[in-house]
């Protein structure tokens, strides 16, 4: 509900307070007091493009604020919500600033925001059917939305649910099969290089951690010349230079025989003479088993070396390192594999998708069906509201066709159209372009009555609602306004008596004058000055006691 708008400084209007009320309410004076500035207003607060030609002569920017009662699950919250906004309490302020420099800023509660975040939140809490509607049922993008709230009032929204289901599970396996057609594709184009490499690998069988000992086993050849003559010097050192065997041999055979003489003294050297034996024996059999190992072979040198080359040029080609290959060969051969199988998976996935679509196509035509039905009932029921709001000859409908699969959604694959035509023998077409006017109001009125128990709790301002009707159109204008009222706050701005008595609150706007400045006033009216205001209406300026007592009956419906 709008609880208040706050103006300043808008052409006219220096400063106006207003406080609104549920229910019906209007705004009435004389053509050109200024009422289209109040819708001005309100626009500029709910986001719609402002003009610096709206600033107040004198002034240098202009401000305006509209305040909203919001109930626990009105859509408004969630807009904001989805912006980070979240809200202390139930009301929520838009407010709008623009200065002579063109600059406009935008604030919902004191914070501030993007204006196109302003006209979001102003979307879903006013619906303004005149000279500024550009979007509610003006909106064809809407209409999918208004038709299946109206569906489910009546019959519910199961078959959503089960599209909405089928919809995703269809995604799934689309994505699925996506993700495997395109991986074999890919693979398809490199697998005679994969298949090369593979070979490659496979021949030259690498090992991890074989590049080190490589390294070292080369590093040791290098120098096998230089070991061999070490080897060598060592044997010559221990039998040509010094017989150290026979030496031995004969302090053993001296002390063997001193030693039982000796009491035991001499046994350690005796020990330790037989450890020497032995420990040079087994130095000479070191010495000999070391010379034939490093007995140079010149193409074991050169096989070390191609080898390690091999490895390193493989390894550089890959973009792997050297012992990293065998895990690159293990990964290329599932790749391969992936490749070769692939064709099988993707046939599998293939079936998937086409199942999962089927199915989605299949919950898609019980909506459409649904969505027909209700079509029908809807067209029905607002044929039945045209005639009493001088509509007699207009007709409703509403149009569904398929959309390309591109264009497919959770919600189905409808467009969905309102269409109509106000004179006989014309082709229907879309709402927004036909109608135009009094007629649109009027339309819109009718549609909105009939959708006023399944849509969301938007606050209805109707302009020229009234144009160019009077006598029972105007009563039967006045009485679904106020039968819309009962659902939500209708604001209407109204030159019709019958529909200013409708109204459960009611302002005067008109312009006024000092002999050097001009303003206009807005004033809300006791139940004796809306009298005199609907009599003034009915009468012109010379308001009569006959006028009064008309606007009494009109007032009173009696």
């Amino acid at each position: 509900m709008l609880a208040s708008l706050t103006i300043r400084d808008v052409v006219l209007i220096d400063k106006l307070d207003l406080e609104f009320s549920k229910g019906l309410g209007v705004l009435t004076g004389e053509t050109g007091a200024g009422k289209s500035i109040l819708l001005d207003s309100l626009g500029l607060a709910l986001g719609e493009r402002g003009d610096t030609s709206l600033i107040r002569h004198g002034a240098n920017k202009l401000t305006v604020s509209a305040a909203f009662d919001l109930s626990p699950n009105h859509p408004a919250r969630t807009v904001l919500a989805e912006h980070g906004l979240t809200l202390e309490d139930d009301t929520v302020v838009l407010r709008r600033s623009l200065g002579r420099d063109g600059r406009s800023r935008a604030y919902v509660n004191d914070q501030t925001v993007s204006v196109g975040l302003l006209r979001q939140a102003g979307n879903a809490l006013v619906e303004v059917h005149g000279q500024f509607d550009a979007h509610g049922l003006m909106d064809p993008s809407t209409h999918i939305s208004v038709l299946d709230r109206f569906r489910h009032a009546t019959s519910g929204s199961q078959k959503d649910k089960t599209c909405f289901l089928c919809w995703d599970e269809w995604r799934e396996a689309f994505k699925a099969w996506q993700a495997v057609e395109c991986l074999v594709r890919e693979t398809r184009v490199e697998e005679e290089t994969l298949r090369a490499t593979i070979e490659t690998l496979e021949k030259l069988a690498p090992v991890a951690g074989e590049e080190s000992d490589l390294v070292a086993k080369r590093a040791m050849l290098r120098h096998s010349e230089q070991i061999l003559s070490a080897i060598e010097a060592a044997r010559q050192a221990l039998t040509e230079q010094v017989d150290v065997d026979s030496a031995l041999r004969t302090a053993q055979g001296e002390l063997g025989r001193a030693a039982p003489k000796a009491e035991g003294r001499l046994d350690p050297v005796c020990a330790a003479l037989e450890r020497a034996s032995i420990e040079l024996t087994e130095t000479q059999s070191a010495l000999n088993a070391a010379a034939d190992a490093f007995n140079l072979n010149p193409a074991e040198l050169d096989a070390a070396e191609e080898r390690l080359f091999a490895l390193k040029a493989e390894s550089r080609k890959n973009g792997v390192t050297v012992d990293e290959l065998s895990a690159h060969l293990e990964t290329l051969k599932e790749k391969l594999s992936g490749v070769e199988g692939g064709e099988d998976n993707l046939i599998r996935l293939a079936k998937a998708e086409q199942t999962t679509r089927n199915g989605f196509e299949a919950a898609t035509k019980a909506v459409t069906k649904a969505r027909i039905k209700a079509g029908t009932a809807l067209a029905k029921a607002v044929a039945k509201e045209l005639p009493p709001v001088r509509l007699n000859n207009a007709s409703f409908r509403v149009e569904i066709h398929d959309l390309p699969d591109t264009e497919w959604s959770a919600s189905g694959r409808d467009r969905v159209g309102f269409e109509v035509t106000t004179n006989l023998g014309l082709p229907p077409g879309p709402l927004n372009k036909v109608a135009s006017g009094g007629e649109l109001a009027r339309f819109l009125l009718a549609l909105k009555v009939v959708l006023a128990d399944s849509q969301p709790p938007a606050v209805m301002v109707f302009d020229e609602v009234d144009s160019g009707i009077g006598g029972a159109t105007a009563s039967a204008v006045g009485e679904r306004l106020a039968r819309l009222a009962d659902t939500v706050q209708v604001l209407v701005v109204t030159h019709s008596p019958q529909v200013a008595a409708r109204g459960q609150n009611h302002w005067r706007v008109a312009k006024i004058t000092d002999g050097k400045n001009t303003a206009t006033r807005v004033v809300k009216l006791t139940p004796d000055e809306r009298r005199e205001e609907i009599a003034r209406m009915l009468a012109g300026s010379d308001v009569t006691d006959e006028a009064r007592a008309a606007a009494t009956m009109l007032m009173t419906g009696s």
